[in-house]
């Protein structure tokens, strides 16, 4: 070879020359694999450059939050223009951040805690909005065109190699650190403790995947984001729980199967050995769950209902309960709970029969969105899960039972449920004109507006007037007026027309309590199996324990 030709060639290591340069930068201020834990702003000032990617672990319920505690803290005048990647803008600190200089550009999938912050942030411009995400399309794109530079996330323990233990809330870990580490950024993980070779109860993570260990000040942070007090579940969740338990889940034979987290969905985990249990329904459905650990679901558990349950994450004060319930959950050799984020939204979008959830704001076309003004919170893996996917092709009797199209078209189709109130509980109505997300993606200068679920993947939707059938509509006149005869006193409801009722329900289109057989006198809270945090720790025999705010007795 010439040594011209040699001048011009391409050289492909580059990010892994960076990568060594990085690592030696931050030497002095480790033991190996291990940082000094009150040098780690250091570590994090020589190895992070201007302009990183940076993912930040912020997942639905674990956080590594000492790292972003720290990250906080930098000097700005070392770190700036940070392109964060952060699953679910949770804390504080993480729109710190952009208040301090450190970073400009976020790209996320859900913003609850903080939306109204993060609204705020965007429309003054400190905040430049990438996309909101469902979590897996961002984690996704960490092996596509987001891929990160940096790591930083959590875990239970570690070792001195680097080996990690996740245990129960194992979560996005394993899908951000193979997205950097194979791509030759650094991973740097914050540990609740260091143990000894050989002690960690299992490896989750092997240590040739990390770079960088660091013992936290105090364990990481978790939200008990999925549980939900039976005594906030009121007269009426549970009508509507018993409307779909009657006009959905039986008629439909619904097997496998999500529950977002609402108040709703967690009274119909709780009618279940009640009400499900005279309608003989047990054994039928709701048998293999796509699901965190619900402390609502486990008076089902215990009456033989649930079958299996794999976790997008752990729950607090669960930890005891799901490790005596390995048949039922996906429990690893030491007797922990394996979670996965993505490989159960997976599940979520693929493998179950339906998804109900909830929404902050409905059109007259079904299309929805928790996107609403002043508020920018995302909407997490609602729309993974929440929509028809066309690539499926293993049938069931549910998929099978909203079977459309004829000949090489023919398919099945998932269930799409949306179980909402017709009024919010500040008193604004859930049925809207347009969307908020419109005007707020419009001033935050999004391509397109951040709808959650669109319309057209709607089957179902139940308030406490009824269901409407939303699949059998073949018009969008029929899917408004389906619409409009269960949306209540709201302005859409308003707009019904009252002739038009009897045709609904004769086509199928709008079902009424009284057409389910549906007796509005039981819907009372002596339906609910459990009716205080206390009865869920007796039906679990003293295995569940609840965290200290939700201890009432």
């Amino acid at each position: 070879m010439t040594t011209a030709a040699a001048a011009t060639d391409p050289v492909w290591n580059k990010r892994r020359t960076a990568k060594r340069e990085r690592l030696a930068s931050a030497a002095r201020h480790s033991d190996g694999r291990l940082i000094k834990p009150d040098e780690l702003g250091q570590v994090l000032e020589a190895v992070i450059r201007p302009g990183d990617k940076v993912a930040l672990e912020g997942d639905n319920q674990k956080q590594a939050d000492f790292l972003s505690r720290t990250l906080a803290a930098c000097d700005p005048k070392r770190l700036h223009d940070l392109h964060m990647l952060i699953g679910s803008v949770s804390r504080g600190e993480h729109l710190d951040l952009f208040e301090e200089g450190i970073a400009s550009k976020l790209d996320l999938a859900y913003a609850g805690p903080q939306s109204v912050r993060i609204a705020q942030l965007v429309a003054d411009g400190t905040v430049s909005i990438g996309a909101i995400h469902t979590y897996v399309e961002l984690y996704a794109r960490m092996v596509i065109d987001l891929r990160p530079d940096i790591a930083l996330v959590c875990a239970s323990a570690a070792d001195k190699h680097g080996n990690l233990y996740t245990g129960a809330n194992t979560e996005d870990t394993p899908i951000i650190v193979e997205a950097t580490a194979f791509h030759d950024g650094v991973v740097i993980v914050q540990a609740d403790e260091i143990v000894g070779e050989g002690e960690l109860p299992r490896i989750d993570i092997p240590g040739d995947w990390v770079d960088l260990v660091v013992q936290a000040d105090r364990p990481f942070f978790l939200e008990p984001l999925f549980t939900r007090d039976p005594q906030g579940i009121g007269p009426l969740h549970i009508l509507q729980a018993m409307m779909a338990l009657r006009g959905i889940y039986e008629r439909h034979q619904v097997v496998s199967l999500n529950h977002g987290v609402g108040f709703s969905t967690a009274a119909i985990e709780l009618i279940l050995p009640t009400y499900g249990e005279q309608l003989g329904l047990k054994g039928r459905i709701c048998r293999n769950w796509a699901l965190n650990p619900h402390p609502t679901l486990i008076p089902a558990i215990e009456s033989g209902w649930v079958e299996t349950i794999h976790s997008f994450g752990g729950e607090s004060g669960m930890t005891k309960y799901v490790a005596a319930r390995p048949d039922v959950f996906f429990n690893g050799a030491d007797g922990s709970l394996r979670s996965n984020r993505v490989l159960c939204q997976l599940a979520g979008q693929y493998a179950i029969d339906m998804f109900i959830g909830s929404t902050l704001q409905m059109d007259a076309q079904a299309n929805s969105s928790t996107v609403t003004e002043g508020r920018l919170s995302g909407f997490g893996g609602a729309p993974n899960m929440g929509h028809d996917p066309h690539g499926r092709r293993h049938s069931t009797p549910a998929w099978l039972d909203l079977q459309h199209g004829e000949g090489a078209g023919m398919r099945g189709r998932k269930l799409v449920v949306q179980v909402v109130e017709t009024f919010q509980s500040s008193g604004t109505p859930t049925f809207v004109e347009s969307l908020d997300a419109i005007s707020v993606g419009h001033d935050a200068g999004m391509s397109l507006p951040p709808v959650m679920i669109y319309g057209d993947d709607v089957t179902h939707v139940v308030t406490e007037e009824g269901i409407a059938y939303l699949y059998k509509a073949t018009s969008l006149e029929d899917r408004k007026a389906a619409l409009a005869a269960i949306a209540g006193v709201t302005p859409l409801g308003r707009s019904a027309d009252p002739g038009a009722l009897e045709r609904l329900r004769s086509d199928g289109l709008v079902a009424l309590p009284s057409d389910l057989k549906v007796d509005t006198s039981l819907a009372t809270r002596s339906l609910l199996a459990a009716r205080s945090i206390g009865d869920l720790v007796a039906w679990s025999g003293g295995l569940y324990e609840p965290p200290a705010r939700f201890r009432n007795w």
